[in-house]
């Protein structure tokens, strides 16, 4: 049963918030994240059974698509919320497996174990990594409600783009990056400012007049590859975009944004903007790669919305 509404302040603006009572929740883990994180899922699990009393079914993914086939199966009211174990690319086929439920006026509240890389999500709402933290999360039922976005259909929660960062998801080494984590996308930052020619991209915000640009980040939240921050004013909560326009091409401008975007000085460049949106259409290279919440969601040409109804998510 939901009780009335609370506000929260914090980093995300995450308001708006709601309780549930937790006592089922079916997990979707990623194996693939083993050693200390396969830990931290037991931990959290064991609290979540001894400490809470919560019934929790754990189901393994044994490749891609599965954890969004998983979510899709589900059956509303069977489990009080699917919790995504892994990284930010687990938890974004979650969220396409429990689009259809959401879309359909039967959502299936959303609950996050982080587990991956960036965690990006899980910094937007608040969700701490350690296993009491988490469990504490699961186990509250505090929920917010989220507007969640989709390139061309592929939903996403945190940011969509083209350019730079969206190739450099496509080529980064896997092996790499588990092995070093986030130093693995500077490795391959460097080898495609080193090797892929300056690509341009032509957008259309909002049915507005075509714009020439060398980078386009579509943000529902205002944290991107981690805690650095694009879109000061972005919010999960809010059903709008924010568009970021990298308008300037070439090798060394895309090294001055990625040092603006680390260096958190990225909003007192006079040729970077960010423009609210309800919508938007990107065109360039046919096939191009765009990323959406870290991994290739879409190939150009691409339109990007807000995708109509909101999902239910677990926040600290």
């Amino acid at each position: 049963m939901l009780d009335s509404p609370s506000r929260t302040d914090g980093a995300a603006g995450v308001a708006d918030q709601t309780a549930t009572a937790i006592r089922r929740l079916l997990v979707i883990h990623n194996p693939v994240a083993g050693g200390r994180k396969a830990r931290r899922l037991r931990a959290v699990v064991q609290r979540l059974e001894e400490r809470h009393g919560i019934q929790v079914r754990v189901q393994a993914t044994g490749g891609r698509g599965d954890a969004e086939s998983f979510a899709r199966a589900v059956v509303p009211g069977a489990v009080d919320a699917v919790v995504a174990a892994g990284g930010d690319g687990t938890i974004n086929e979650v969220i396409n497996g429990l689009a259809a439920h959401a879309a359909a006026g039967l959502p299936v509240p959303l609950g996050i174990v982080p587990m991956g890389t960036a965690n990006v999500l899980a910094a937007e709402l608040g969700v701490p990594t350690d296993a009491d933290g988490v469990a504490r999360v699961l186990a509250a039922g505090r929920l917010t409600r989220i507007h969640p976005a989709v390139a061309n259909g592929r939903v996403f929660s945190m940011m969509a783009g083209v350019g730079l960062d969206a190739r450099v998801v496509e080529c980064v080494d896997t092996r790499l990056k588990r092995r070093i984590g986030k130093g693995a996308y500077v490795v391959e930052t460097l080898k495609q400012l080193a090797l892929r020619p300056d690509h341009r991209y032509r957008v259309r915000i909002d049915g507005g007049p075509v714009e020439e640009v060398a980078a386009v980040i579509a943000a529902k939240g205002h944290f991107y590859g981690g805690r650095f921050v694009c879109t000061p004013d972005a919010r999960l909560t809010d059903p709008l975009l924010q568009v970021c326009l990298f308008p300037r091409g070439g090798r060394w401008n895309a090294l001055r944004y990625v040092w603006g975007v680390t260096a958190g000085r990225l909003h007192r460049f006079p040729d970077y903007r960010v423009v609210p949106a309800r919508a938007l259409r990107i065109e360039g290279p046919e096939g191009d790669a765009v990323q959406g919440d870290g991994d290739v969601a879409a190939r150009l040409p691409v339109d990007i919305a807000l995708a109509g109804w909101t999902l239910p998510v677990l926040v600290g």
